[in-house]
């Protein structure tokens, strides 16, 4: 508690005052170079604000002038958030600067008082003097002046000089304060008047001076001592502080002020105690209830007593800052650390919503401590955002190991998509277990965060999901049987075991959990986390670029797994058990060296190829029910994955091209069977334009291999009628499906001519 006597001197420190209304801005903190550039227009000195908007709006719409409104809104809104940044970066060193002038008027006042001092010791001295010049004169004439003197009716404000310091003392001792800064003042103005007409003598005038001095010194201490008592209500405290500014204290009385309310929190604040075993949400609400209480009512008496003068406005700012230091470690030690520690991130959430609830309520009065508050309380909450993480990915990884790769609508105790009924069942994601457990959790996980969005700790949740994301998709890779001998895909698993998807069904599922978990419950999950924490401005624009970007990530972790997938199902058709390939130029360049006439039909890897992707498919169909799309780019990554390995296999090509046997006629024609055997399957279901381009480049190469050879490739080849046929045939053999009438082209089919005509071009350029 300060004592009545207490320095003026106040501590500088960082705070967050707003000014008071002021709107509050916008823009980001990399924006300010344009900000200014945008702001220039209207800086100039000979700025017409009316021909400004008439040079705009001379020849817009309505719709093109609310637009601009909106825009002047903007800039509003960015140019108060700019002066604010510019506030903030200069205050220390103007609460430093205001301090100084504070106590440079207390050196002043002391001054002035010592002046008034030695004015009046000189004074006395004089008046000395000239009783001395009167006793030495004749005696006669200092006795008449006696006589005279004597003779003489005091006058009214003789009386009045003489009764004012048995009146003051009676007002003093009857605490009418008002009374006795009345009497001062009218006390203050008769020794002026006094003074300039002579009524009063010097001495008169001397002793006035000092009952006034020594009474205001005494009304000073009267009214510190009455603000320092804890009795003492809240009219009484504003009125104390009113009188000591009226009597030239009001430093004095500002610092007794804020340390009255200080006293009085502190004495509140004991009666809150924290329990290990109550909510630590409660205890910060008391808590919060009584510390911005208690400053809110500090900032309305400083107001009403101080208005909003600077010094007096630092000296409260920085007061209400080491409040709120205090309040934020007192929550962070008692609320904050058992939550962070225990991974209690809704907890943690809760109690700094409430704290920051409470000081927004502030803000709207000019006072903002919420930067002061989140300093605190952002380590603690990240700890637990970091604990939830660690959580989620280790029981997702346990689940893993027991997941059977079977989808299957949510279970009994998992959290639904949405409420299961007769006609919303296909509203439920099919996913396995893992999948499952891992939706709920952070269905969970986004509504713990909620409130942290709006504490600028949103991102960082963001960025945390989307790395336990990638560690569950690298255990759906590791899933898959081909990667064990993967070091890449099992990087950061460590010790992790998971169950392998041992069939077709098993792997597609694999993918089918991280494409709808990517595609569409985590984006939904994050769409309800943000509406719960709407922006507008450029601040809109920059979030939705953030959730584009966001999206992008995670498709791009599920990419991952799509590529080590045809990988794997590439390696298995290209190769066999023991390392062989089962598509090599030998099975080419031989087919001329054998006596007995080849089986025109397309070579068993591309057959098995078709196989597997019309297999894939049907699953497919199922599994990625409304997200056909995803199911088809599989099947196409699948188809170019097989073909890029033969466009790229140099060994392959340095057979065909420079090898002792060159490729012949039959050989020729049964690549070229091949590779129209893949256009005609792959069109419109499991061919890209890309692919298509790359099969076209390796025809033509192929036909060039063996135009070296002297040979025309028109005069050994069949019509591409011939090549046609001996593809349908292979694909209604497999499919199961009969060959369109009349073993005609299907007519309807848009890739079916452009197929024909692009392989026909790369014959007629082959033979040329």
């Amino acid at each position: 508690m300060a004592s009545a006597k207490s320095s003026r001197s106040r501590p500088a420190g960082h705070s967050g005052v707003f000014p008071v209304n002021a709107a509050a801005g916008v823009g980001g903190g990399d924006g300010g170079v344009q900000l200014a550039d945008k702001l220039k227009i209207f800086k100039t000195d000979n700025f017409d604000p009316d021909a400004y908007v008439q040079s705009k709006c001379r020849t817009m719409d309505e719709k093109e002038i609310r637009h601009l409104c909106s825009y002047l809104q903007d800039l509003k809104k960015a140019s108060a958030e700019e002066m604010r940044r510019s506030v903030y970066a200069n205050y220390a060193a103007f609460i430093r600067t205001s301090k100084e002038i504070s106590d440079l008027e207390g050196e002043l006042l002391s001054v002035r008082n010592l002046l008034s001092t030695q004015s009046a010791l000189i004074h006395g001295l004089s008046e000395g003097v000239q009783i001395d010049s009167l006793s030495t004169g004749p005696e006669g004439s200092a006795e008449q002046d006696i006589s005279t003197v004597e003779d003489q009716e005091p006058s009214e404000i003789w009386k009045w000089s003489t009764d004012f310091p048995d009146m003051l003392d009676v007002l003093l001792a009857e605490r009418r304060v008002d009374e006795a800064l009345d009497a001062l003042d009218e006390a203050e103005q008769i020794a002026a008047d006094a003074k300039q007409k002579g009524t009063l003598t010097t001495a008169d005038i001397l002793a006035l001076k000092r009952a006034i001095s020594e009474n205001r010194q005494k009304l000073a201490d009267q009214l510190a001592e009455a603000a320092c008592q804890s009795s003492t209500c809240g009219v009484e405290l504003r009125a104390a502080a009113s009188a000591l500014k009226r009597l030239g204290d009001g430093p004095r009385a500002h610092s007794l002020l804020l340390s009255a309310h200080n006293q009085r929190l502190q004495l509140n604040m004991q009666t809150i105690q924290p329990s290990s075993t109550s909510y630590g949400g409660a205890y910060t609400a008391s808590l919060a209830q009584q510390v911005f209480r208690v400053i809110a009512q500090a900032l309305s008496d400083s107001a009403e007593v101080f208005g909003d003068e600077p010094a007096y406005m630092s000296e409260l700012v920085t007061w209400a800052t080491k409040q709120a230091l205090s309040f934020s470690l007192l929550v962070k030690r008692h609320a904050l650390a058992s939550c962070a520690a225990g991974g209690g991130l809704r907890a943690a959430a809760e109690c700094v919503k409430i704290a920051l609830g409470y000081s927004e309520l502030l803000e709207a009065r000019g006072l903002s401590l919420s930067s002061v508050l989140m300093k605190q309380f952002r380590p603690s909450v990240e700890q637990a955002l970091d604990s939830n993480l660690r959580r989620i990915e280790e029981s997702t990884a346990a689940l893993a190991a027991a997941d059977d790769w079977v989808l299957t609508y949510p279970p009994t105790g998992i959290r639904p998509f949405a409420r299961s009924s007769a006609g919303n069942l296909a509203l439920q994601p099919k996913l396995s277990s893992s999948a499952h457990r891992f939706n709920s959790m952070v269905q969970d996980f986004f509504e713990d965060v909620g409130p942290l969005v709006s504490l600028q700790l949103g991102g960082s949740a963001m960025d945390g999901l989307l790395k336990i994301f990638d560690s569950y998709v690298n255990l759906l890779i590791s899933a898959l049987p081909g990667s064990v001998d993967d070091e890449i895909n099992l990087e950061g698993l460590g010790d992790k075991i998971v169950r392998m998807a041992e069939t077709e069904e098993q792997q597609l599922a694999l993918l089918a959990n991280a494409s709808l978990l990517a595609e569409e419950l985590l984006p939904r999950a994050a769409m309800k986390l943000y509406a719960m924490n709407p922006v507008r401005g450029p601040d809109r624009q920059s979030r939705a670029a953030e959730q584009r970007e966001w999206k992008r990530k995670l498709q791009r972790t599920v990419d991952k797994l799509r590529d080590s997938f045809c990988r794997q199902h590439a390696l298995d058709l290209i190769f066999t058990d023991d390392g062989d390939t089962h598509l090599s130029a030998e099975m080419y360049i031989n087919m001329d060296n054998t006596v007995e006439d080849p089986e025109w039909v397309p070579s068993p890897i591309f057959q098995e190829l078709y196989g597997k992707l019309n297999k894939m498919a049907s699953v497919a169909a199922d599994m990625f029910a409304g997200r056909e799309r995803f199911a088809t780019l599989l099947m196409m990554r699948l188809t170019e994955t097989v073909m890029l390995w033969l466009s790229d296999d140099q060994s392959f090509w340095e057979e065909i091209e420079e090898g002792p046997r060159a490729l012949g006629p039959l050989g020729l024609q049964q690549f070229y069977l091949d590779m129209q055997f893949v256009i005609l399957f792959g069109q419109g279901r499991f061919l890209s334009r890309h692919v298509h381009q790359i099969i076209l480049n390796i025809i033509e190469r192929a036909m060039a291999a063996f135009s070296a050879t002297g040979m025309d490739p028109d005069r050994v080849l069949p019509s591409d009628d011939w090549f046609f046929d001996a593809a349908q045939e292979t694909i209604s053999r497999i499919s199961g499906k009969p060959r369109v009438a009349n073993g005609e082209r299907e007519v309807n089919s848009p890739t079916a001519s452009v197929s024909a005509q692009s392989v026909s071009s790369v014959r007629s350029h082959g033979s040329s």
